[in-house]
């Protein structure tokens, strides 16, 4: 591992495909990189290309172009290592109270 790794971030513009499903069913979307890449903890994607909508109960496939930022090594490790903290943040917990009558 070079001292520039550590400390520099790289890019990288692949081909994608961006699905976008907007039905009763399913409303989401995903993203599959052409070629096998693989996105890693730290890293950042960019989708690049016009804003799409899909009308309602229709799904749509786009292909697009992204631009993937590498993390650093640091920061890969670091992100490795406050994952599941960060992770905590995005969940819900409820406690209710329930009356038995």
């Amino acid at each position: 591992m070079s001292l520039l790794s550590l400390i520099f971030r790289r890019r990288e513009t692949v081909p994608c495909t961006v699905e976008i499903n907007n039905t009763f069913e399913a409303l989401g979307g995903h993203l599959r990189f052409d070629g096998g890449v693989t996105v890693y903890p730290g890293d950042e994607v960019l989708v690049e290309g016009a804003p799409v909508t899909v009308p309602y109960g229709e799904q749509q496939t786009f292909r697009r172009m992204a631009t993937i930022t590498r993390a650093s090594s640091l920061e890969r490790a670091w992100t490795r290592a406050t994952g599941d903290f960060e992770f905590m943040e995005l969940c819900e917990f409820s406690f209710s109270e329930r009356v038995e009558a």
